[in-house]
């Protein structure tokens, strides 16, 4: 089974033929939001908006564990995360679609694993390479299918937010080898790993990074290119080859 968590700008999946919705409690609490079950050109999917249905969760205090926890509970195999991201290398312009590769954890304060020693015994995870090969290459067939031009490949820099970075901030992420930030990468895609889903990232860069542009970061212009580049997004997720995982 496929399923999609949408980032900023993706809290209802359009397309999506709703059959129900699902109200998780798990042993973490809540979802962000129910789960919808539904079918998108055919294909069966489950979609959770990671924010909330009116995008009132801020990054670090969505409950990544009960979210993971119910979609691998409702039977996910392979987990697509949309997010909305800055932009750090140069090849990286608000607008460009990216598949990321690779990924820096900054953040701190969050239930970071089901294996905590309380709720599962501790275990260590191989996260060498934290996202699924095998459904990255799915993203991209269907970027070149709907001739969605797409980066292959790029490392995401998982930050604390709510707010967004100073430039001194981003000057360090671009030393470590970041071409992208965002707030929500960490610890969704270890927590994927440990429930055994097979997970990617399809990530919209909605402005350059903090001290990278002539101008302050303007959250309308941010809401702008999210609203023209998620439309670009959905016509990715539907060429997804039905008969995936």
């Amino acid at each position: 089974m496929l399923g999609i968590i949408g980032g900023s700008g993706l809290d209802q999946l359009p397309g999506l033929e709703l059959q129900d919705e699902i109200h998780c409690d798990t042993p973490f609490g809540p979802t962000s939001a129910p789960i919808q079950r539904g079918q998108c050109k055919g294909q069966p999917l489950l979609f959770l908006p990671r924010h909330g249905v009116d995008h009132r969760i801020p990054p670090h205090k969505i409950n990544y564990r009960a979210n993971i926890w119910a979609l691998q509970q409702q039977g996910v195999s392979q987990l697509i995360a949309i997010a909305a991201v800055g932009g750090i290398s140069r090849a990286m312009a608000p607008g460009t679609l990216v598949i990321p590769d690779q990924l820096i954890d900054y953040t701190h304060g969050r239930e970071h694993s089901f294996h905590d020693g309380d709720f599962l015994p501790l275990a260590h995870i191989e996260f060498a390479q934290p996202y699924c090969s095998e459904l990255r290459q799915h993203l991209l067939q269907a970027a070149a299918v709907s001739n969605q031009p797409v980066i292959d490949g790029g490392c995401y820099a998982a930050v604390q937010g709510p707010r967004l970075e100073t430039a001194a901030e981003i000057a360090r992420l671009a030393r470590d080898g970041a071409d992208l930030v965002g707030m929500t990468g960490m610890p969704e895609a270890s927590l994927a790993r440990e429930a055994g889903i097979c997970y990617a990232c399809c990530a919209l860069v909605a402005n350059w990074a903090a001290g990278l542009s002539e101008h302050p970061i303007s959250m309308a212009e941010i809401e702008a290119e999210l609203a023209s580049g998620m439309h670009r997004v959905l016509q990715l997720i539907a060429a997804l080859d039905g008969g995936q995982g």
